[in-house]
């Protein structure tokens, strides 16, 4: 993808577009820097000779060209009701006319219509992409402008609901991993509320199990579920994709329970009833990936192929990655002291 001279030249610049939102001092520098991400992923995502990644590069920068408009409107009205008349606008729906348009880029319910209709369309690196890096310039400027709880607890909670739901009777799994995300953006909102830092590690992480699912699913074609039921890959394939989808749930003693384990406890005390209701909605993706991952272990192999010899180098494969998975259970001891 990124062989040729004109995709590598978008492709830092994607980069450093992000860069610049992360440290720009001003509204209107960050502006610029989110207009030059966009028209930066639009020729990475479009393809000629792919009609669905054309319609999705489309309706990626309608969205995203409507949101910042919208967000270059209500900068100038943030400006306006600070310099001119500090009683036309007031700060409270100034901030909230301000996130909405961010929250429309990122992709949070209820602002998420566009997006898992937009990954059905790009190919696993675009996807990977839209998922993760695309998530960072928005996220960085909403910190700055964490004012409104409220409101950000009703997206939190729409978001995980939205996503934990709308995944449910899905069988392509680009949709499934768009209302994944859905549902890590609410956690990572929440985590953004603790502290920084939290959020740093929560992106972290699932930017790491997501590249995972990525590689696998590039690696094999795979494109939706009944390629991997009625498909004869082997035993080994299937713990290394199943256990990441259980990591990438939450599913403790996983990689991916870390992150959600640490926002769990740093607001246990502080709002213990959004808390709960978020891990309630979570275990709703956590149930469709734990009974795609019964039905792959228990169903599809009741022989005895599952003794594999030592000798086998793939075994190796298989248990590092049992011991990345297992390795939070080490990790979140210090966490306690």
């Amino acid at each position: 993808m990124f062989l040729n001279p004109a995709k590598l030249f978008f492709f830092s610049s994607l980069m450093l577009s992000t860069l610049i939102v992360m440290s720009s001092s001003s509204w209107f520098s960050a502006w610029i820097a989110l207009e030059i991400n966009l028209l930066s992923f639009i020729p990475l995502i479009s393809s000629t000779s792919n009609v669905l990644s054309s319609e999705a590069a489309l309706k990626y920068f309608l969205t995203q060209a409507m949101a910042s408009a919208i967000l270059l409107l209500f900068i100038l009205f943030n400006q306006m009701s600070i310099n001119l008349s500090p009683f036309m606008i007031s700060p409270f729906y100034c901030s909230l006319l301000l996130s909405s348009p961010l929250l429309l880029k990122l992709g949070a319910a209820p602002f998420h219509f566009w997006f898992p209709s937009i990954m059905e369309g790009l190919d696993w690196v675009s996807c990977f992409i839209l998922m993760t890096w695309q998530k960072i310039a928005p996220m960085i400027i909403l910190f700055n402008i964490l004012t409104m709880i409220n409101f950000f607890l009703i997206v939190m909670m729409s978001s995980v609901m939205v996503g934990s739901w709308g995944g449910l009777n899905q069988t392509s799994l680009r949709k499934l991993m768009a209302y994944s995300s859905i549902t890590h953006i609410g956690w990572m909102l929440a985590a953004m509320t603790c502290n920084i830092n939290t959020w740093y590690l929560y992106l972290l992480t699932y930017s790491i199990l997501t590249l995972g699912m990525i590689l696998v699913f590039s690696s094999k074609n795979l494109f939706y579920l009944k390629q991997v039921f009625f498909s004869s890959f082997n035993p080994t394939f299937k713990i290394i994709l199943f256990s990441g989808l259980l990591s990438l749930g939450g599913l403790p003693p996983f990689l991916g329970f870390l992150p959600k384990w640490l926002v769990i406890q740093s607001l246990a005390y502080e709002n213990p009833f959004l808390i709960t209701m978020m891990v309630v909605l979570t275990l709703m993706t956590l149930f469709f990936y734990m009974r795609l991952s019964f039905t792959a272990f228990l169903l599809f192999y009741p022989s005895n192929k599952w003794f594999i010899e030592w000798s086998n180098p793939t075994i190796m494969l298989v248990t590092s990655s049992i011991i990345v998975f297992l390795l939070p259970t080490i990790s979140i001891i210090p966490f306690n002291l």
